[in-house]
């Protein structure tokens, strides 16, 4: 193989390898449609497979292709289950009630603006500005609202101080239990060291006949030795 020949090889394998960006709009080919179709609807559930198992998630696809079939993936046996967690996620507290809604916050600046405007300036009243241009019926909402939210403090106060008092409570057992294990350690341990006291004072104590034994005689005798 000449050297044009290894210089073409390794052009192709580089033209290969580089993979061309694809443009984000219809195929018009139905069959290429249908390919593409296939392999990306393949590679999103292994996705959503992989990402469930590796990262203990909760995951439901649904798929419906341009003829209407349906291909659907659920990360748990019942798909049903989760459909229903979804639907009271996004009903929580009323706060999104639906997708139009939550599409309608996200792409009208104007009303989200508005709505922030409006909380900025609930928010001000129940701080205690902005009262002047309230009515009647408004100042007494805003006091009921505010006797409510004082009464949700308190309990939720007295809440706290009731599992800290148990709390201390719960420590002080502990702790007299732990105070009456020493205790009963240093009272045997003092009843150990007098027994060992007695028996070591008993040893070294000698008995009247080891006494006889070593007298000595301590006269005084100048002299020559002698005999007795």
């Amino acid at each position: 193989m000449n050297r044009y020949s290894i210089l073409k090889c390794e052009a192709f394998q580089k033209k290969k390898m580089v993979r061309g960006k694809i443009e984000m709009k219809r195929i018009e080919n139905a069959t290429s449609r249908q390919v593409t179709f296939s392999k990306r609807r393949s590679g999103l559930l292994k996705k959503a497979h992989e990402l469930s198992v590796l990262c203990d998630a909760q995951i439901a696809l649904i798929i419906f292709s341009q003829s209407g079939r349906l291909f659907e993936y659920s990360s748990t046996s019942d798909m049903e289950q989760l459909l229903e967690r979804y639907r009271q996620y996004v009903a929580d507290d009323g706060r999104i009630n639906n997708i139009g809604e939550f599409q309608q916050l996200e792409f009208d600046p104007p009303s989200l603006a508005k709505k922030i405007e409006l909380l900025e300036l609930s928010q001000r009243k129940l701080m205690g500005q902005g009262l002047s241009s309230c009515s009647f019926d408004e100042l007494v909402g805003i006091e009921n609202q505010l006797v409510s939210s004082l009464q949700n403090i308190r309990l939720k106060k007295a809440q706290l101080y009731r599992e800290h008092i148990e709390q201390l409570q719960n420590k002080e057992k502990d702790l007299l239990l732990e105070n009456a294990k020493l205790t009963e350690m240093c009272v045997q341990r003092k009843k150990s060291e007098e027994q060992w006291g007695k028996q070591r004072g008993a040893t070294l104590s000698p008995s009247p006949s080891n006494q006889s034994s070593v007298l000595v005689e301590t006269e005084l005798f100048i002299g020559l030795p002698e005999w007795r």
